[in-house]
Formats: structure tokens, sequence, C-alpha cells
């Protein structure tokens, strides 16, 4: 399951749904928000995404690692909207049999999230100015 979501990720009820007798081992990535990026000072973001290519994309990108890696499960949320400092944006999860595929199967899918799923993120900084991170990405308002 690949969703974008509007509201708090909830942490709990994601790594349940990785709990499995077949599995081993369970590793999960967070992203939060940071105050800073490229040497600014960063106060906040705003997520945009196109909600339907987005968790098509991201489905994709999920059953592919279950094609390459051997794991019983995966998952993966992104935060859409207003986000403050410190607030969680995405989190991935992923469980298998053994440490190497989940550890492996997890960084493959917050990578390819990141490089693939229509998801744009605008900065606000410090000094009142913003500024979309990848401009040639911007979403047509």
């Amino acid at each position: 399951m690949f969703r974008l979501s509007d509201t708090a990720i909830d942490i709990a009820a994601l790594r349940a749904r990785l709990a499995r007798a077949d599995a081993g081992a369970c590793v999960t990535f967070e992203g939060w928000v940071r105050d800073h990026n490229d040497g600014k000072a960063v106060r906040g973001l705003a997520y945009q995404g196109y909600p339907a290519l987005a968790e098509s994309e991201g489905a994709k990108i999920l059953e592919e690692a279950r094609a390459r890696f051997a794991i019983a499960e995966a998952l993966c949320v992104h935060r859409v909207g207003e986000l403050a400092i410190g607030e969680l944006a995405v989190w991935a999860g992923v469980s298998a049999a053994h440490r190497d595929a989940a550890f492996a199967a997890c960084r493959y899918i917050i990578d390819e999230v990141k490089r693939r799923v229509p998801i744009w993120k605008n900065e606000r900084y410090a000094d009142g100015a913003s500024g979309w991170l990848h401009p040639d990405n911007t979403p047509v308002a």
C-alpha cells in the first residue's frame, strides 16, 4: 500500500501491518521536515501531489520492491499539505524474513519514491521567501 495523506501519519498502525509470523526483521524510514536546506533557514513547507498518479506510481514501486527483494510486506505513506518543522513527511516500512532484504528494500522504496512519485515541495524560508526545490517539476496552478 502506498498512499498520500493530508493528516498526521499513524506510525503504530502502519508498523502493526508489517508484523507477520514469517518476518524476522522490520526496517522503517521516517523523513522529517528539517529547519534548513542548502544553507537557508527553513520555517516550514508544503507538499503538493497528483493523487491518482502518485498512488499508482507508489504502488508500482512497492511491487518492484516485492519482486526484487525477499520481503514479506512493504508500505509507504507521504504527507501532502502544510507541514511544520519536525513533522513527519514520509514513512516507509518493510518486513522480511531477514534484515538484509528489509534494509535493501526500504532503501529502494524511499529512493524511488523521492525520484519518481509526482510530489512537489515548496519551502518557506526565514527571510520570507519561498521556493520550489525542483522548479522544472513545479505544479501548474
